[in-house]
């Protein structure tokens, strides 16, 4: 339930809810479909698409930890993301009149630095409107509304790009974007505790928080631990995970060009089906089981689900083993913004540390793209999929050896009936 404050301000959680759903709306109709296009429509290399994630990505990054320390001091955190979505169907709306490499390497680059203010504002705006005691299940809400978002958008992708065409598809965004901005709008300015949306209440021990100006977004990185271990397992994670769903869309729009978007539309649903109720499990479980083992599980699925690609090009199987795609990045999408506010908790840097640990997860997804590109032209998808398996199995070891749990200590005091 949210804070008493906010909903005296005027918030229904239904409209943080259609921010999530709508949200995953928007990025959804660019994602994946993009790389497809491009190889399958334009007739563009491996190479030259993995080229442009990377250099989209990488300079995208250099905006990570600025957008988190900005949210942390803004005061004006839903218009950060009604900027943004502006942005985004612009972006969008240029690969649609001008798939060439310049303009699309230029809206790339602007969709990355932009797409990555969503993350950090939605889980500020959360944690400025909800309790601590209330946050786990709030924030698996969060996902599973996300994750809702991300099927209907598939079907209805799918469904433009097979009776239209693959680049219609990207015609979606600004639409979706106009609606996300009213949803973002219908959130009270007044019902936001902005001290808390940065993470600066008293962390669990009563110890005072860190004045918002005692610590840079530097310190805490460099300082904290768990957080550096944290950041380096998750880039570890993006860069085994992000290239495995653009090479299956790609191998299957390969053998199916007519059925491309349908087929990625299907990979993408079957997994994001998994993901919602996985993200709603972990909600109700991440405070009594613990933030760790669950995310033992989101780190073993990926090497299982990378060596299974490479059993079978059969369309149904490798859209059946996409389903682990669900576990893992469910519990991950669902976790990872409540692990870092365990760990900032009183240091007022909640927004700037989920900048640092983004740049990571960048770092990662980006890197992957141009290696994966450059595998499969020289040596075929099994290696690339098996090199992402590798990646991913190093990244589980890391985590169960360092990372240490980050679920406060749980008193009955501390548990308030009905949440």
């Amino acid at each position: 339930m949210p804070e008493s404050n906010a909903s005296r301000n005027g918030f229904h959680p239904a409209s943080l809810d259609a921010v999530n759903f709508l949200l995953s709306d928007v990025r959804g109709a660019l994602g994946p479909y993009l790389n497809v296009f491009l190889i399958t429509q334009q007739h563009w290399s491996q190479s030259a698409v993995g080229l442009v994630t990377t250099i989209g990505g990488l300079l995208g990054l250099a905006a990570q930890v600025p957008i988190g320390a900005a949210i942390d001091a803004s005061r004006a955190k839903r218009g950060l993301v009604v900027v943004a979505l502006a942005v985004l169907a612009l972006g969008a709306t240029t690969i649609w009149l001008a798939p060439a490499f310049w303009p699309v390497l230029v809206a790339n680059t602007l969709i990355a630095v932009v797409g990555d203010v969503f993350g950090p504002a939605v889980a500020a705006l959360t944690l400025g409107l909800y309790r601590r005691e209330t946050l786990a299940r709030r924030l698996g809400r969060n996902a599973a509304f996300d994750h809702a978002g991300n099927v209907a958008i598939a079907v209805v992708a799918g469904a433009v790009g097979y009776a239209f065409s693959q680049d219609a598809v990207f015609l979606l965004v600004p639409v979706f974007a106009a609606l996300t901005i009213a949803a973002v709008l219908s959130i009270p300015a007044g019902a936001i505790d902005h001290a808390r949306a940065r993470g600066a209440d008293a962390p669990p021990d009563g110890a005072a928080a860190a004045a918002p100006t005692a610590a840079s977004g530097w310190r805490v990185l460099v300082r904290n631990r768990p957080l550096i271990i944290f950041g380096c397992c998750a880039m570890l994670f993006h860069f085994a995970n992000a290239p495995l769903l653009p090479l299956v869309g790609q191998k299957l729009a390969t053998a199916n060009p007519e059925w491309a978007t349908a087929m990625m539309s299907a990979c993408i649903i079957a997994a994001q089906g998994v993901m919602l109720p996985i993200a709603l499990l972990v909600g109700r479980t991440a405070d009594s089981w613990g933030r760790k083992p669950l995310f033992l599980v989101a780190f073993a699925v990926l090497p299982v689900r990378a060596a299974l690609y490479t059993l079978w090009d059969n369309s149904v199987w490798l859209a059946g083993v996409q389903l682990l795609d669900g576990v893992g990045a469910g519990i991950f999408g669902a976790l990872t913004p409540l692990v870092i506010a365990d760990i900032t908790r009183g240091t007022g840097r909640y927004n700037t540390a989920q900048g640092a640990v983004a740049t990571l997860q960048g770092v990662g997804a980006s890197l992957s793209g141009l290696v994966a590109g450059l595998i499969v032209d020289h040596f075929g998808y099994a290696p690339a999929f098996l090199t992402s398996g590798a990646v991913a199995a190093a990244a589980l070891a890391v985590f169960f050896l360092f990372m240490p749990e980050t679920a406060p200590a749980r008193s009955p005091a501390s548990i308030e009936p009905g949440n």
